[in-house]
């Protein structure tokens, strides 16, 4: 794994692409839907045009979020793919739940991808970005749609994530 320059790290946070609502499935096992298999490969497309191929994933367990990244880490087309864990936790999350999570992490992860569900990555990037106002922060506090990412910059350790301490840097929903 690499660190960036300075010791920063880089935290992508990707709400599942559209899912299906197919009936007597459960909510865990929804899959995506005809627009959520377009957007997912345009989240791979545009990571790797925007230089944030991930060190590592964290993954919901549900079908619709392990679809999404299977679909975008194939567009992304990297080298050497990300190693994913799939973590039951990021599940119906609160954005205090996400944040344990993202604790955990390895230190030498330099940019880190969370897949995961609102309303919690939502309130997670709104959490960690504190009262910033910037255009892009505006647009995630106004909505956070599907396949929506949010990329966030933090100067410590993982370990030490706080609340009100990231700089969101950018925010876009690729669509397919």
């Amino acid at each position: 794994m690499r660190r960036r320059a300075g010791g920063a790290r880089r935290l992508v946070v990707l709400r599942h692409a559209k899912s299906a609502w197919p009936p007597d499935v459960p909510d865990h096992e929804r899959p995506l839907g005809p627009r959520g298999r377009r957007d997912a490969p345009a989240v791979g497309r545009w990571l790797r045009e925007a230089g944030h191929t991930p060190d590592l994933v964290i993954c919901s367990t549900s079908r619709r979020t392990r679809e999404t990244w299977e679909l975008a880490a194939e567009a992304l087309g990297a080298r050497a793919p990300a190693p994913v864990r799939l973590d039951e936790r990021v599940y119906a999350a609160t954005a205090r739940a996400l944040l344990d999570v993202l604790r955990e992490a390895p230190e030498d992860a330099g940019t880190l991808l969370l897949v995961g569900h609102n309303p919690g990555v939502q309130d997670l990037v709104l959490r960690l970005t504190g009262e910033a106002r910037a255009d892009a922060l505006l647009r995630a506090a106004d909505k956070f749609p599907t396949s929506a990412l949010a990329v966030l910059a933090w100067p410590g350790p993982w370990s030490s994530l706080t609340p009100e301490h990231a700089r969101l840097d950018d925010f876009a929903v690729p669509r397919g």
